[in-house]
């Protein structure tokens, strides 16, 4: 395996967020080039090949992890099959970029991290938000004292449903958009204030408009108590009709900041006739509509991929790692519970023996 010029990457899967990444690394082309693409579904990953012009092309991973020039493989796979996959990239003698979240329990997550870390191989965890350039430049006035001691942090993403058939059933996704979307907000407020130890989470939840297609949460709202007095509220949505929502808002003794992550990078549009794409999740372009440019590079998802690439030739000190994922976890799992007991969960929040975090709302442990 090489150990200079640009990594080689393998991904598994072959729809949107696999698509994602392809796309990314393609935008840092000296960084990193996808070599293999893996997906056991016809067609897609023939697809996905010609689009970025990807080499090789596998119906299983485990037959991707044995060419011998790829060192780094890329998860775009439902969340239940995450861990296993991880634990043999790693025994492949291949480093890791898990999409969120992690997995499904925190007997996974100790278990993906502990291979790795045993194979000697990077576990990297793929959080956008913690590249979102709009968000970084709030992070760096917040480090800067702009707003003087922070003790409020909000993220909120809202639209109107996923983009595959998997994240509706909560035996593959795990639950809802608590798992889908929340986890997003959970690791940027606790990125976002320099990682503070949690003292508590306090979490509602319901499904309000989906209900013929999922048993998982189609809404939430989950508060975080940190022990430094800080509060971190999260709000998620897959029942918001419009597109696609996602904005933070910074509020310190000395001065606040809002950032709105699409209406910074639109045009205020209005046509009769619509036109080709808008931004994600949105339903139509007729109408008043407001298309965005550079998305990817907005959300910071070729940024993200960089990083990663570049962790895996030593050239930088991993940002979002498998230990982050885990901490997410620990505090979506105290999210259902929360919901589902109708209390406030004090951390640390370990249950043994959940299957799957909302089994936590439909059945709270006493």
């Amino acid at each position: 395996m090489a150990n200079k010029g640009k990594v080689k990457v393998g991904i598994i899967g072959s729809g949107f967020e696999a698509d994602i990444h392809a796309e990314s690394f393609h935008i840092y082309p000296a960084e990193a080039e996808v070599v293999a693409v893996a997906s056991p579904t016809p067609g897609n990953a023939e697809k996905l090949a010609r689009k970025y012009s990807i080499s090789n092309v596998y119906t299983d991973y485990r037959q991707m992890l044995a060419q011998k020039d790829i060192e780094m493989v890329t998860i775009t796979a439902p969340n239940y099959l995450h861990c296993q996959m991880t634990v043999d990239i790693a025994r492949a003698g291949k480093h890791v970029v898990c999409e969120k979240p992690l997995c499904m329990t925190l007997e996974e997550a100790d278990e993906m991290i502990d291979v790795c870390q045993r194979q000697g191989m990077l576990l990297m965890y793929a959080e956008e938000l913690f590249f979102t350039p709009k968000y970084l430049k709030a992070k760096e006035m917040a480090g800067q004292g702009a707003f003087g001691k922070v003790y409020l942090v909000k993220q909120s993403e809202k639209h109107f449903g996923p983009h595959a058939a998997w994240f509706w059933d909560v035996e593959k996704s795990g639950g809802g958009v608590y798992m889908d979307m929340g986890c997003h907000g959970v690791a940027f407020v606790y990125w976002f204030l320099d990682r503070p130890r949690l003292k508590s989470v306090t979490c509602q939840m319901g499904t309000y408009v989906h209900n013929a297609v999922t048993r998982g949460e189609d809404n939430i709202l989950c508060i975080l108590e940190f022990e430094n007095g800080a509060l971190g509220l999260v709000e998620d949505s897959w029942a918001r009709r419009g597109g696609m929502d996602d904005r933070i808002e910074v509020y310190g003794d000395q001065g606040v900041t809002y950032a709105n992550l699409h209406m910074g990078n639109a045009l205020q549009t209005y046509s009769e006739n619509g036109y080709g794409y808008a931004v994600e999740k949105a339903p139509s372009t007729q109408g008043w509509s407001y298309p965005v440019f550079d998305e990817l590079w907005n959300y910071g998802l070729p940024q993200e991929m960089a990083h990663f690439a570049r962790c895996v030739r030593g050239k930088e000190q991993l940002i979002a790692s498998g230990e982050d994922g885990r901490w997410v976890q620990e505090v979506l799992l105290a999210g259902y519970q929360s919901a589902g007991s109708g209390c406030k969960v004090h951390m640390p929040f370990r249950p043994s023996g959940v299957k799957k975090p909302v089994d936590l709302w439909f059945n709270p442990l006493p």
